[in-house]
């Protein structure tokens, strides 16, 4: 018997798909469904690894752990992930499977639907119920011919479609009759219903907008959903959204982390951001560092040289080599342990043009790039404090304060030295990620730059956030109907 089925598409990007998923996956777990979130195709630069170390986006990751079960690779069988402005790594079913612009991607989606459906299939096996999610728009008609993120999934698979609106923005009721305006009768058919996001105030203000959209959609209205605030503790899917710390919190330590072009894996930063006694701000392009962090960090990035010289353009390097010779604390990860070296290697051109160019050099390390892509989940130990955490990069890192190694990881039995510091200790740099998300690794780590500081459980913290928003889901969208739809 096929599972119960559902696409969430929005009338654009960022009106908030990947949270009303999750939550809508909580709330029907928490009803006793099994369910499965499912996104075709996801573009971000913020990916998650499997148990099997294979990639799937980040957003599909806290999907998972919403509906109570492990991250699968079927649940976001496409990643792309941008390396510049025309061009992306293609992830298949959790590996590279190539590397394209634009163009060439409209010629590769033909041949990905049938793996898209393979892997919907193979979810279907495992659960009773499955949350689909778009990307972007249905609305982008130019992108319409050989789809696979949104109504060309939908009807193959034949799955029914929920559209949402982001009031917040402001035009929702052109959003939603502008979208069904645009689309074929065809795809126009597969919309059964729709919902209204992030409202604030009270919304019998909006009744009458409300009632116009059924009455000019012929769509089943499924609810009005206020601004979620409690969405804020949740990892972003998309660097636009990420948050500073909430600006009357009385933080004792400060960190600042680089906003770099190409930044990825951001959601390191989460564990950090929602803890009670640490403020946490970034340092946005023509902002210079500012003087008073206790911590700075480079994130991860999609392309090291391009960063680096992203960092250089804004005067950031000047900036961090001065914070470096007063004492400042310095954390690189991923790619922001690259850019701390001395040099990055590109010979073969994987991130671009073929070359090498100099990093900060506040590490003796030197990076080269490398076709083969570390992926994998890894047990880790930080001075005899043990973890886990993932990696994601393709680059080899070696020199004479990797002697000084960060931590150790776990392959195959064997533990291996990973990461490099600095001789007196304060620059440092690894390549793991998801270490603040542990609880014993961050309480540790942060008391060596600052004692006396409170801790909470991350975990917890994720856990109760899904279930306060699924109890929003629950008190303000008709699922009962949504399940009706399902069914029909």
């Amino acid at each position: 018997m096929s599972p119960l089925a559902v696409m969430i598409q929005g009338t654009g990007s960022n009106v908030g798909k990947s949270l009303l998923v999750a939550s809508i996956c909580r709330a029907y777990t928490n009803r006793g469904y099994k369910v499965a979130p499912f996104k075709p195709q996801n573009m971000s630069n913020n990916s998650s690894v499997t148990n099997e170390g294979l990639e799937i986006g980040r957003a599909q990751s806290l999907q998972a752990i919403a509906c109570k079960s492990k991250p699968s690779v079927h649940m976001n069988p496409v990643l792309l992930k941008p390396e510049s402005n025309r061009r992306s790594q293609i992830i298949v079913q959790g590996k590279v499977h190539a590397i394209c612009d634009s163009r060439d991607y409209s010629n590769l989606k033909p041949s990905l639907m049938p793996t898209v459906m393979e892997s919907f299939g193979l979810l279907g096996k495992t659960c009773d119920m499955i949350i689909a999610e778009g990307a972007g728009s249905p609305a982008e008609i130019n992108l319409r011919k050989d789809d696979i993120a949104n109504m060309g999934f939908a009807r193959n698979s034949s799955t029914t479609v929920v559209l949402i609106g982001d009031i917040d923005r402001g035009g929702v009721i052109a959003q939603m009759v502008g979208t069904r305006q645009v689309l074929s009768k065809e795809d126009r058919e597969m919309i059964k219903g729709f919902i209204i996001n992030k409202f604030r105030g009270t919304t019998e203000l909006f009744e009458e907008g409300y009632r116009y959209i059924e009455e000019q959609t012929k769509w089943a209205g499924l609810g009005i959903l206020p601004w979620l605030e409690a969405a804020g503790n949740l990892p972003s899917e998309d660097s636009l959204s990420l948050t500073s710390s909430g600006s009357d919190k009385q933080g004792i330590l400060k960190v600042y982390y680089l906003f770099l072009d190409k930044i990825a894996n951001f959601d390191d930063l989460d564990p950090l951001n929602n803890h009670p006694e640490i403020i946490v701000r970034p340092v946005k392009p023509g902002n210079p560092l500012p003087l008073d962090a206790d911590l700075v960090i480079i994130p991860g990035s999609k392309s090291t040289r391009n960063d680096m010289a992203f960092i250089r353009k804004h005067g950031w390097d000047h900036d961090l080599i001065a914070y470096s010779r007063r004492g400042g604390r310095i954390l690189g990860l991923c790619g922001g342990y690259q850019i701390l070296g001395k040099k990055i290697n590109d010979p073969g051109g994987i991130e671009g043009e073929p070359g090498s160019q100099p990093g900060l050099g506040l590490l003796d390390v030197e990076t080269s790039m490398a076709d083969e892509k570390q992926v994998g989940v890894t047990n880790a130990r930080w001075r005899n404090h043990a973890f886990t955490a993932y990696e994601i990069h393709k680059g080899k890192t070696s020199g004479p304060d990797c002697n000084r190694y960060f931590a150790q990881t776990e392959w195959e039995g064997n533990w291996i030295n990973e990461g490099a510091t600095s001789p007196d200790g304060r620059v440092q740099g690894t390549y793991l990620h998801g270490l603040f998300t542990n609880d014993n690794f961050r309480s540790k780590y942060l008391a060596s730059i600052r004692q006396g500081l409170a801790d909470y459980n991350y975990g917890e913290l994720v856990e109760k956030t899904l279930d306060d928003m699924a109890h929003q889901v629950e008190t303000h969208l008709d699922l009962d109907r949504m399940l009706k739809l399902m069914e029909s």
